[in-house]
This record gives C-alpha cells, sequence and structure tokens, in this order.
C-alpha cells in the first residue's frame, strides 16, 4: 500500500550508512559490504518509484570519504562505474531520471564519462527523479553558491542587496528539486555529517539503527509511517496549521 497524497514526502534525502560493519558483522571483507549496500540501493529505488515519490537524493560519496584507505576507495570507484554501466536501462524501465551533484572533476575522465551518459540517456524520463551526491559536501555546496554569486556581483550583473534566501536557493544544487521532505540515515549514527545542509532547515529527520544492507521496503515503510504522523508546521504553531485557532 502506498502512502496518501497528503502524507507522502515529495523528496527523500538518505545518508546510505553501516556497509562496512554489515560486512565486519559477518566476518566479509569491506567490499562485499559495498556490494551488498549496493543491491539495497536498487531495491529502494524502485520501491520509491512504486510508492510515488517525486524525488530521491543519495549520499554515494562524500568529499571527506577520500580520506579512507586507498583500496577502499579504489574498490568505491569500479563499483560505482560498473553499477552505472548496468543500472542505466533498469532505470529507464522504471522511468527514472538520474543526476548527479558534487564536485566530478576529481573523478577519472572514465567514471566522469558515465556519469554524463547516464544524464544523457535519462535525461527525458518523467518518474523519480535520482540524484547521487558523490565527492559532494554541504559547506562545499554552500561555497560553491556563494562564489558564485559573488563573481556576478563583482561583474555588475547582480545588486549584493537583492540577495535573498530565495535567490541563494537559486544557486545551490538541487535548485530546480522541491527541499526533502524526510532525511533518513540509516546505520544508527545521528548527525547530518555535512549533507545538504542549506537544504535541510525545515526536513523530517529519521534514524535507524538499522545497516543499509539491511535496509528494506519493510525499513522504508517505517520511515514514511514516521514522516506521517508528524505535524509540519515551518514556524507556524499547530493550531495555525489544522485551523483550530479559537
Amino acid at each position: 500500500m502506498t502512502a496518501s497524497e497528503n502524507t507522502r514526502p515529495r523528496h527523500v534525502a538518505i545518508i546510505m550508512d553501516g556497509n562496512g560493519r554489515w560486512a565486519r558483522q559477518r566476518g566479509r571483507p569491506r567490499a562485499s559490504g559495498h556490494q551488498a549496500g549496493f543491491v539495497a540501493t536498487r531495491g529502494i529505488v524502485e520501491a520509491c518509484v512504486r510508492q510515488k515519490i517525486d524525488a530521491l537524493t543519495l549520499f554515494a560519496f562524500s568529499s571527506e570519504n577520500w580520506n579512507r584507505p586507498q583500496k577502499e576507495v579504489g574498490l568505491l570507484m569500479d563499483l560505482f562505474l560498473r553499477a552505472l554501466k548496468s543500472e542505466v536501462s533498469k532505470l529507464c524501465e522504471n522511468n527514472v531520471r538520474i543526476c548527479f551533484i558534487g564536485e566530478r572533476s576529481a573523478f577519472q575522465v572514465k567514471l566522469q564519462d558515465e556519469m554524463n551518459r547516464a544524464e544523457q540517456l535519462t535525461e527525458s524520463n518523467t518518474g523519480l527523479e535520482l540524484a547521487i551526491a558523490v565527492n559532494y559536501g554541504g559547506r562545499w555546496d554552500i561555497v560553491n553558491a556563494a562564489r558564485e554569486l559573488a563573481r556576478q556581483a563583482r561583474d555588475g550583473s547582480l545588486d549584493p542587496e537583492s540577495i535573498d534566501i530565495e535567490t541563494f536557493s537559486r544557486y545551490v544544487s538541487l535548485a530546480d528539486t522541491p527541499e526533502p521532505d524526510l532525511f533518513i540515515r540509516t546505520g544508527g549514527e545521528k548527525r547530518i555529517s555535512n549533507y545538504l545542509l542549506w537544504h535541510l532547515a525545515y526536513t523530517e529527520l529519521y534514524f535507524t539503527d538499522v545497516l543499509w544492507p539491511d535496509f528494506s521496503d519493510a525499513e522504508l515503510a517505517k520511515a514514511l509511517e514516521f514522516y506521517a504522523s508528524r505535524q509540519r508546521r515551518f514556524g507556524l504553531t499547530g493550531e495555525q496549521v489544522t485551523g483550530n485557532n479559537a
């Protein structure tokens, strides 16, 4: 059963945490955890399609992840490349449009080419908007936007006094996508780890101890139930939201 129109989030953002611990608990190499995490990712994308969620943003590789052991980074890049090559046709079958946010110039050219190819092949799809955050950081995103606004102000094409929240929002990643309604982090940690800092101002935050490879349709349903139970006030009182001001 899908969530009702009134309680279904339009945009879900997820930090997919716990692949390494999942593998360690089973006495397996970390690479097997990342592979299992990829399988879980595929399942959640398909679940969001069924739930008729408009947008899904996944934190796949942060700007800080480069500090991990080089062997693990290499395995992640290899998995990412193979996943892009194998999954694009599946995305098209599900009418999913994919895009990548983050500083992609740090990746090898062949990986950049696959990102561009995936975006081009799915750009006409009209269903779920799937954004993959790679070499991404929320502070990087804000600084990047500020730099562009400063450049325009310097060149005289923008009055600094005209910069407001709406203007700034047009220069961060996902500017054409509604801000996330629901944030999910798996793996037990309760922080947002430099993820979509500008975008999460009024997002409902859901944390679960479930490790990402075990995050199933049923676990997603729990997160959606949590979201449906929330009263989103955006600075108003509960009475204002419900209309009970008597």
